[in-house]
């Protein structure tokens, strides 16, 4: 009976000591490519050590199978034919030191590897939550107000697009879009503080065009060289029946009024282009069902060939359908680009609605 579990041991061992073995033959084919393509000292080692633990595995496995083969055809002497195992134990006294030092080594790489994907995740995820940001997914249930928004990103880096909808009075109601030239963090940081800072003009100034003169002067101040941003206000005033807008060279928002889609053009430069700019405001009264459109370049520069999609396009879908949700003109606008468009649109696109109920 001992010779059969003796025998039964061998033959697994064998076993054992061949899948060890067709391991090693595999790393050492990858030590060789490794040793033959790679400048990585470390890279070099922790193949060679790969190699050398299956190998002596290998060896391990083999050495059992031995012994205790040889122990079952003549088991009078098996205590000496177990020593056979001696060998590769006294391999593993004079290299153990070595395969601590490679194990340290190959911990030392996972920890470095998982600290750079950390930073590919940062990233990764960094241009989403600039995105949210400046162009939040969710935005203020304002009462007596309709709301429509939608952004995509565009196919560079980050860029400066951002929207904003907030109540500045009891009365009053501000819906702000701009765009930051260049793309990147820094001009995704500029976007930030004008969103951010044109919410406490637009509170302390009723004027829209006195909050763009002050935004002007505080960003121009901070010298960003050739950054420049184009933004559009509207501030929806329920108590005096009024829209006044104020733009920063920003594409023309759309109105419709009366029946009618109406552009509301620029009424001064570029924020930053010159630090003592003046802007003025223009007023309108204010109807049930008004709605007013603003977006940013990305939507009438989306191009097919030489032509571009262009404002008219966006004043004619308008006019088609004036009556839709604004979330659902917003959507429709960006198919409609998009459709137009032959390829992915490169620049970030953003879009807001809003309409008086």
């Amino acid at each position: 009976m001992e010779d059969l579990v003796l025998a039964a041991v061998a033959v697994s061992c064998a076993v054992a000591a061949v899948v060890w073995g067709r391991s090693a033959s595999h790393r050492g084919r990858v030590l060789q490519r490794v040793e033959r393509s790679s400048v990585d000292p470390e890279m070099r080692e922790l193949a060679r050590s790969d190699y050398r633990k299956d190998l002596h595995t290998a060896g391990l496995y083999g050495s059992l199978a031995l012994s205790a083969a040889l122990a079952a055809v003549a088991p009078s002497s098996s205590g000496a034919y177990f020593a056979i195992i001696l060998v590769p134990v006294l391999v593993t006294a004079v290299l153990g030191r070595r395969f601590v030092a490679d194990a340290k080594l190959a911990q030392t790489r996972l920890e470095l590897e998982r600290r750079a994907q950390e930073v590919i995740d940062q990233e990764d995820t960094a241009p989403k939550r600039w995105a949210a940001r400046l162009a939040p997914d969710e935005l203020p249930d304002i009462t007596g107000f309709e709301v429509g928004r939608v952004y995509q990103a565009g196919t560079g880096l980050m860029a400066g697009d951002f929207y904003d909808l907030f109540r500045v009075a009891p009365t009053r109601v501000a819906a702000v879009i701009g765009d930051v030239t260049g793309h990147g963090i820094e001009p995704s940081i500029t976007a930030f503080q004008a969103k951010y800072l044109l919410r406490t003009f637009l509170k302390q100034f009723r004027d829209p065009a006195q909050a763009l003169e002050e935004l002007n002067a505080q960003m121009a101040a901070m010298d960003r060289g050739e950054e420049f941003i184009s933004l559009a206000v509207v501030v929806f005033d329920t108590e005096a029946g009024t829209l006044r807008y104020a733009s920063a060279g920003h594409p023309p928002a759309w109105l419709w009024h009366e029946r009618e889609v109406s552009p509301l053009r620029a009424t001064g430069p570029l924020l930053m282009l010159d630090p003592k700019g003046t802007y003025y405001s223009r007023e309108i009264r204010l109807d049930d069902g008004d709605m007013a459109l603003l977006y940013t370049d990305g939507l009438a520069e989306a191009r097919n060939g030489d032509q571009m999609f262009g404002e008219d396009r966006v004043a004619t879908i308008i006019r088609r359908d004036p009556g839709a949700a604004p979330d659902v003109l917003c959507k429709s606008l960006l198919e409609a680009a998009r459709d137009f468009s032959e390829g992915p649109i490169e620049d970030d696109v953003a879009i807001l609605a809003v309409r008086r109920a």
